[in-house]
């Protein structure tokens, strides 16, 4: 869904990539996802499970995947990982992976149905 290069700015105090940024990196990926097949405004309600099995230093690129792993009337519920690729390398590792539930919002910022027609014709 996205992908991106660590800054200096990302960097915890021993100088590895922060948590809270993989988190809301893949955070971004999940809710692009979420407003795509929702077809409109998508806020995250909750977040769970998040792993770290690996780290990412400074000017790693990040790429986030995602996959919608289920879906309710008004919500999508979908999984994030994130893959580590060294700046002048080819090899990857998994940095992060966790789960977001957004729900779908209306003009008026009220819970509306998830359009799964829309979903369906996205893919065709």
């Amino acid at each position: 869904m996205i992908r991106v290069t660590a800054m200096p700015a990302d960097l915890n105090p021993y100088g590895g990539v922060f948590g809270g940024w993989l988190m809301a990196q893949m955070a971004l990926g999940a809710g692009s996802l979420a407003s795509g097949v929702g077809r409109g405004k998508a806020v995250v309600v909750h977040a769970t499970d998040f792993t770290f099995p690996d780290t990412m230093n400074m000017g790693d690129e990040l790429s986030v995947y995602c996959e919608v792993i289920a879906t309710g009337n008004t919500s999508l519920t979908i999984q994030a990982e994130g893959v580590g690729r060294d700046r002048d390398g080819e090899a990857t590792v998994t940095v992060s992976s966790g789960t977001f539930k957004f729900v779908m919002l209306d003009a008026n910022d009220r819970p509306r149905a998830v359009n799964l027609e829309s979903e369906c014709k996205r893919d065709n």
